[in-house]
């Protein structure tokens, strides 16, 4: 039986568990990061990810140090405003946030998620003293004084310092570790896609507003020599599987309205995919030898960019962790800074972000007139709109 001895295992090959292992690795800990599913990583393979990340300005520093920006810039593109529209009545109410009220730099870059697996997977090969297994997932674990003891799904065994929960929603460190999750459901179901557009989207990131959650609009590279963007449409669950099985011209007609026009007829550019919205919580982020970030501490509906760039916050603070308790790594002393780091802003981010989807969600005149109301006193008064912003980014935290 094959036995392998680490400082870190990293459950999950997602973006955010390949981040860790490009970070921890940079950093100098020996790394093993498994995986039940090999990454998808052209946008013509069955499963990619037709998703986009926007990586805000504090991911990108983070992405800087796991020697990873300097692969995913080439490919990005600038959020430089994040536009507002209200378009539950007539005439839309639409408020801009510019990026230069607080910085030189844009609010984020766009990337789509297929391709960022693409250049993390390329990185990690860089990396000698991290081994990336795909196929084979973690399966049970005890956790002991000087390190945690892992089986994975191959039979083979992992002894680690600190084993890294990066595996989703359902996490199975996190059902291993015993830690429970509170989880709210919303009746919603993302649409994800892209369109092209004969209107220049001007690097602005727009999230249109009317009933069932936002219609949001993400800048891409060009695509075909015209305009292309990113869409996430939050709908209820019945709604997004007709949307889903309508044919393409039919489906470009009812986007186009839902998008209030706002770059003009849209025209789909790849298929359409789901994915259920809910948030979910865990009750605590740690267990003996045990950390967990992303969504397995915490998901959250697709608002305001803060899903992976608040997973990045998490790997940001346990990697600073992991150097200054790097002769104590995974002890209880680590750990608990970890919890008192992360728990309170995360708890404040998941609420927050749940009470702007049910208010996207709204459909009632008086719920929506007081949305727009909101729009706009958010957006007219100068040290409320840059604090929101400057929030927004995660500066509070």
């Amino acid at each position: 039986m094959v036995e392998t001895n680490c400082d870190i295992l990293i459950c999950g090959g997602g973006g955010a568990g390949l981040t860790a292992a490009a970070a921890f690795g940079t950093a100098g800990f020996s790394v093993v990061i498994v995986d039940p599913m090999p990454p998808v990583t052209s946008i013509k393979d069955a499963g990619a990810d037709l998703r986009t990340t926007a990586f805000l300005l504090p991911a990108k520093e983070f992405l800087d140090k796991a020697g990873l920006w300097v692969k995913l810039e080439p490919f990005s593109t600038p959020l430089q405003t994040m536009a507002i529209v209200d378009a539950a009545k007539e005439p839309p109410v639409e408020r801009a946030f510019e990026a230069k009220d607080i910085s030189d730099n844009p609010f984020g870059w766009n990337l789509p998620n297929w391709l960022l697996r693409r250049e993390m997977v390329a990185r990690l090969e860089d990396l000698e003293n991290v081994d990336f297994r795909t196929g084979v997932g973690f399966k049970s674990m005890v956790s002991r004084t000087s390190a945690a003891l892992v089986r994975l799904t191959d039979g083979s065994k992992v002894t680690a310092k600190l084993v890294v929960g990066a595996d989703g929603r359902d996490s199975a460190v996190r059902k291993a570790a015993g830690i429970a999750v509170s989880t709210t459901r919303y009746g919603q179901t993302a649409l994800t896609f892209a369109v092209s557009h004969k209107a220049p989207h001007d690097n602005i990131s727009t999230e249109v507003h009317k009933s069932g959650g936002p219609f949001t609009l993400v800048p891409l590279p060009d695509h075909e020599g015209g305009p292309c963007s990113a869409v996430v449409w939050m709908t209820n669950a019945a709604d997004a599987k007709r949307l889903r099985d309508l044919n393409e011209d039919a489906f470009n007609q009812e986007a186009t309205e839902r998008s209030a026009g706002v770059l003009g007829p849209l025209t789909l550019v790849t298929r359409r995919t789901t994915w259920p919205i809910i948030s979910q919580l865990a009750s605590t982020l740690i267990a003996p030898r045990t950390v967990l970030v992303a969504e397995a501490a915490h998901v959250m509906p697709p608002i305001g960019a803060q899903g992976l760039n608040m997973s990045l916050k998490d790997l940001s603070f346990l990697l600073d962790l992991s150097q200054q308790h790097r002769n104590a790594l995974g002890e209880a002393p680590m750990l608990d800074a970890y919890q008192r780091a992360r728990h309170t802003d995360i708890k404040l981010r998941v609420n927050g972000i749940d009470m702007l989807n049910r208010a996207s969600i709204a459909g009632n005149p008086v719920l929506q007139d007081m949305r727009r109301w909101g729009v706009q006193a958010l957006h007219d008064i100068k040290p409320i709109r840059t604090g929101l912003m400057r929030m927004g980014l995660g500066a509070n935290g």
